[in-house]
């Protein structure tokens, strides 16, 4: 990344918890609350949305690692709202403290692991395996 990312850059996901996102849609027998896979995936998206403004070329960031805590659940209809931010980075690597909320409390917190890739040398490398 050419541009200098500052420390605290924010970024924002949300959805409205569907059907498919619940843990019924992946196994009948389990409840039909949030899933943790999809809190995580909304988290990455809210980290994902917080590096790209500063993206460059062909430059994304793809995530390299995840420390998170699903502490509440949360039903069908519940409003999510993820959100990002940058803590710190090295190089390429950037991490950021993420959150999740529903419409009445914290549903998760945690860390996001982010890279810096270079999309044609990173599809390039994959058709080489």
């Amino acid at each position: 990344m050419a541009k200098s990312v500052p420390i605290g850059t924010r970024g924002v996901a949300e959805e409205t918890v569907q059907f498919a996102h619940t843990l019924t849609a992946q196994h009948p027998e389990l409840p039909p609350v949030y899933s943790t896979p999809d809190m995580i995936r909304l988290m990455e998206t809210a980290a994902f949305r917080a590096l790209q403004p500063y993206c460059e070329g062909d430059e994304i960031t793809v995530g390299t690692s995840i420390n998170i805590e699903h502490r509440a659940a949360s039903g069908i209809g519940a409003h999510v709202k993820a959100e990002a931010v940058l803590e710190s980075f090295n190089g390429r690597f950037y991490m950021l403290r993420v959150t999740a909320r529903d419409d009445a409390r914290e549903i998760g917190r945690g860390t996001v692991g982010r890279a810096v890739v270079r999309v044609g040398r990173f599809v390039e490398k994959m058709q080489g395996k």
